[in-house]
């Protein structure tokens, strides 16, 4: 079984990540987002100094479209290396960090100088969770003939979203800030 370091070892250092990406939004919206985002002089990012950072991601995820440039400026705040992982290559990783039972992304894995897992954050930020799952609350029935159309306005809708409202910003790294530093 590979350990977690053997897969940060293996994966593409974010920006190349990003580079690759083949899904033209997402990909406009996560440059759109890394060129936006400032990390806040709060004291966070020099707490992970001496760490590294592993992403299980991919590249037709909204969620990572906006939590992957976020984590990617802390990392560079706190001159740190990123790494992307693609959760669908090698299921192994990811199912050892489910979310209630499910292959969510993006998470992000913080390894210290040995490669130990020390905290974890993902798929999402509490107030971004509860968007979500107000706005399932409202698509018609899945037998529905317009169940599709319907939660692919919802999902697009959201992207729009987490590009356009630095508040959604904000959410993701106060989220990361609180369930990290509390797990180092």
């Amino acid at each position: 079984m590979k350990t977690e370091q053997q897969y940060f070892d293996e994966a593409l250092p974010m920006h190349d990540y990003i580079a690759q990406m083949d899904v033209p939004f997402l990909k406009e919206g996560t440059e759109a987002i890394y060129e936006q985002f400032n990390v806040p002089e709060d004291g966070f990012a020099a707490r992970l100094a001496g760490y590294k950072i592993l992403a299980i991601t991919e590249n037709w995820c909204g969620d990572a479209m906006l939590n992957n440039p976020i984590m990617l400026k802390l990392a560079e705040a706190a001159g740190i290396d990123m790494r992307a992982a693609f959760r669908d290559a090698d299921t192994a990783l990811i199912d050892r960090y489910l979310t209630n039972g499910g292959r969510a992304i993006p998470i992000y894995l913080i390894l210290n100088g040995a490669g130990d897992v020390v905290a974890k954050w993902g798929p999402r930020a509490p107030e971004l969770q509860l968007l979500v799952v107000n706005g399932r609350a409202e698509l018609p029935p899945k037998e529905d003939a317009h169940y599709a159309e319907a939660e692919k306005a919802l999902y697009g809708g959201l992207q729009q979203k987490y590009i356009a409202e630095p508040q959604c910003w904000s959410w993701v790294y106060e989220d990361m800030k609180r369930v990290i530093l509390a797990a180092l």
